[in-house]
């Protein structure tokens, strides 16, 4: 009798703990690496684009060394504990590799654009939900838009990217904004959803037949959204780990402090690092 009720008081107390830990958890946003990202919010703790491979696992970009470019600092099995959902911007392998397919739960909720429908049924997600527009989930509101990766040529080869903005009750609106070029359509979401966060692929890469056309957003095209970004600040990640991204955590900063940008609007986090928001 005494060992059941042990065993009993025993499970009781891990629910309470887990549950205590889920409503005490501060929101906040953990670079990973790349545009990797765990986000802490409303209580659920939600992974964005999981590019988990380990340092040098996936072809090159750029012909100049394979990516990523440096190692996780954390193991996968930390990333992908406890996860409520995961959000995918697109599947390009940077953002959506074979070691995420592999080490997620086939039944973990993923939220993806429909133009990657196909591919998340083909790597067998049973409960991957293409989002059109917006959607409720667990309290928050989550809101997928339009990126553009790139323009011209390039743009037809990249494909369809996307972002999203997340809402909820005593929650601050964070605007991921996915792997995009500066334009007039991000300017017009900042203005609609006036996000107090935003967050910014910023590495500046480049595909190398293409060399003047970047794919995202570089060192001028963050200072030109941090100037129409009203009261929101700005997370910059996409940085130091893939070879063909000629923006760095460095060369970002220095643009930053010519035009008297402080570390208190542009935030710049290393791997591993958690802003609290």
């Amino acid at each position: 009798m005494k060992r059941v009720f042990l065993v009993v008081a025993f499970a009781l107390f891990a629910t309470f703990s887990f549950a205590q830990s889920k409503t005490n958890t501060k929101t906040s946003v953990q670079l990973i690496r790349n545009a990797t990202l765990v986000i802490h919010y409303a209580g659920q703790k939600i992974l964005v684009d999981p590019m988990l491979s380990a340092k040098g696992a996936l072809q090159s970009f750029a012909g100049i060394e394979r990516n990523p470019t440096v190692d996780l600092k954390m193991p996968t099995d930390e990333i992908v504990n406890a996860l409520d959902l995961v959000l995918v911007t697109h599947s390009h392998p940077d953002h959506f590799d074979e070691a995420a397919s592999k080490i997620l739960n086939k039944s973990i909720k993923l939220i993806n654009q429909p133009a990657d429908a196909d591919f998340f049924k083909k790597e067998n997600f049973t409960n991957a939900v293409s989002l059109d527009n917006t959607t409720a989930w667990n309290n928050i509101s989550i809101h997928r838009i339009e990126a553009q990766h790139g323009t011209g040529e390039v743009l037809k080869m990249m494909g369809k990217t996307s972002g999203y903005v997340l809402t909820a009750k005593n929650q601050p609106t964070v605007y991921i904004v996915g792997d995009g070029i500066w334009t007039e359509e991000i300017k017009k979401n900042i203005q609609k959803f006036a996000p107090d966060y935003i967050i910014v692929n910023s590495g500046g890469a480049v595909i190398p037949k293409f060399e003047k056309t970047p794919i995202l957003m570089d060192e001028e095209q963050t200072m030109a959204l941090i100037r129409e970004s009203g009261k929101a600040k700005i997370i910059a990640v996409h940085m130091n780990a893939l070879d063909h991204c000629r923006t760095t955590r460095e060369s970002l900063r220095k643009k930053a402090e010519e035009l008297k940008i402080s570390k208190d609007k542009l935030l710049i986090p290393e791997d591993g690092e958690t802003i609290e928001l």
